[in-house]
């Protein structure tokens, strides 16, 4: 099975690609993968082992959707009410995790459709195709995470800048069919005075791409979607990990 959709194979399209990137800071790449690779990703996620994912006081919080899900009403309502607080006014998250790449460097995750894009985005052929819509042959790593953002789940502005990562690109490979804008969950790049520049909708195996550090956000997926925002994201690295 190909991995790469022929988008992506194709040079003619990912001149442009990168020619956008180099202008924007940014570009949405439909077709990134074949629709066989898609479909099989996208497969593989429904029966991930997710965790909930947030911000506490002094380091990230997580715990087994479960475990989140058994809290009583009042519980729930009460780190809702908490994490939406710190929203408000700085940086928090709410959205579920699959931590792809620190599995299968652990030896936790060696088959399957989300072991597979680990590998294949760190393939020679993965490696290549990424040098070639930026045009930065910098790109050595390619770490991945699988997530999934249900109604009530939001990540608030940040820029990804974390110099002892070695990041360049940061990437939101999305797996997400009939999403409407209005449901929430939109890459929102945030310019200077405060403006959302540009959103980006989720959109059926669309990469969306950009340069780090950049101001972004996920918008709150609202109660009435009708269906969970999938993706799989990180950055594109200089270096592999020590």
């Amino acid at each position: 099975m190909d991995w790469l959709g022929e988008s992506t194979q194709d040079r003619s399209l990912t001149a442009q690609a990168r020619a956008l990137l180099r202008q924007n800071g940014r570009v949405h790449v439909p077709g990134f993968l074949s629709e066989a690779a898609a479909q099989s990703t996208f497969d593989a996620m429904q029966h991930a082992d997710w965790r909930v994912l947030c911000r506490g006081q002094a380091t990230t919080y997580e715990a087994p959707v479960d475990g989140f899900a058994a809290l009583d009403g009042v519980s729930q309502a009460q780190l809702f009410s908490s994490l939406y607080a710190d929203a408000a006014t700085g940086f928090q998250y709410l959205y579920d995790v699959f931590r792809i790449s620190d599995k299968v460097e652990a030896g936790e995750l060696s088959e399957g459709a989300l072991a597979q894009a680990y590998a294949e985005f760190n393939s020679s052929t993965g490696l290549a195709a990424l040098r070639r819509l930026t045009g930065d042959d910098r790109i050595a790593y390619v770490d991945a995470r699988a997530t999934r953002y249900r109604t009530g789940h939001f990540l608030t502005t940040h820029d990804d800048d974390d110099s002892a990562k070695h990041r360049l690109y940061a990437y939101v490979l999305n797996l997400t069919r009939n999403w409407r804008p209005d449901w929430g969950g939109l890459l929102m790049f945030i310019s200077p005075d405060g403006h959302v520049a540009e959103a980006f909708t989720p959109a059926w195996n669309a990469l969306n791409i950009f340069t780090v550090p950049q101001p972004h956000a996920v918008s709150m997926v609202a109660p009435y979607a009708r269906d969970n925002r999938y993706s799989i994201t990180g950055w594109l690295r200089a270096e592999r990990p020590a």
